[in-house]
């Protein structure tokens, strides 16, 4: 496999931390990026930026200017960006009208926002150099909307519906727009509770708000039952990398829980989804 230069969004904990380690074991330059090195993810920083081909990037994903200077620095040092990992996630759990409007907004400019800004700002280098992969960590939750997750799951839902288009309209020109799907897995932001902020509307909901405490038990007998290891992750974002171009999938599914059903899910909706882009006169694209 070539060197490549492979950009990768918050790489301070779980998915990202091993991602980055992953990639730059096999050769390629990795530039990683977390927020707040010289604060709360100095030690994080210190150590990733310690291990071989690898150099981290203070970015604010949040942040229109932080975004496109971060790209722009690697491109004057590499000259190009072969590789784009949208990481970076953010949750937040409660019923859904427990969620103000400020909850709405923080989750999607974590979840759909920072990858497009990304995305935007890498797109043109790689449709310049005819070649580029963009792969864009999603969820499960993503294909299906579970309650008491339900504002996650709609910004997951945000970031397929821009993955899956934008992957037929530029892989004609020599990119890839992959999506991976991972379940539950014991990382750090799968610990975190971000409860919403509207706490008070509980009240009104009597038994029912006692759901997501059935579903988190639930969730854990599953994990401690099958064991899941967020490595998989991490060595499935290096098997699509590894892919040769064209012949990588629009989803992969990694998740020893669920897995199963949103394998079906995916399987199901893509033979109608054939189907569909036919009838509207782009069958070519498929």
């Amino acid at each position: 496999m070539s060197k490549k230069i492979v950009l990768i969004t918050g790489t301070n904990s779980g998915f990202g931390w091993l991602t980055a380690h992953s990639v730059a074991a096999l050769g390629h330059q990795v530039y990683a990026t977390m927020r707040d090195t010289k604060g709360r993810n100095a030690d994080k920083a210190q150590a990733l930026a310690a291990v071989e081909n690898v150099t981290v990037l203070d970015v604010t994903l949040t942040d229109e200017q932080s975004v496109k200077q971060a790209v722009e620095t690697i491109l004057a040092n590499q000259g190009a960006i072969d590789v784009l990992v949208n990481n970076a996630g953010y949750g937040m759990t409660g019923v859904a009208e427990s969620f103000t409007t400020a909850d709405v907004h923080t989750t999607f400019d974590i979840n759909v926002y920072a990858p497009w800004r990304m995305i935007k700002q890498v797109l043109p280098a790689m449709r310049k150099q005819a070649d580029g992969l963009i792969i864009n960590v999603t969820s499960g939750f993503g294909r299906v909307s579970f309650p008491f997750a339900t504002i996650y799951a709609a910004s997951k839902f945000a970031l397929e519906g821009i993955s899956e288009g934008l992957h037929y309209e530029v892989k004609r020109l020599g990119i890839d727009v992959a999506l991976l799907e991972p379940g539950a897995f014991p990382t750090e932001m799968q610990q975190k509770n971000n409860p919403a902020s509207d706490q008070g509307v509980f009240e009104g909901y009597g038994a029912i708000a006692d759901i997501p405490n059935k579903m988190v038990a639930s969730l854990s007998g599953e994990m401690q039952a099958k064991k899941p290891d967020p490595q998989d992750v991490a060595d499935a974002i290096v098997k699509l990398i590894g892919t040769p171009k064209g012949a990588r999938p629009l989803r992969t599914v990694v998740d020893p829980i669920t897995g199963p059903y949103i394998e079906a899910a995916n399987q199901a909706i893509a033979e109608q989804f054939a189907k569909g882009l036919t009838v509207f006169g782009m069958g070519e694209l498929l």
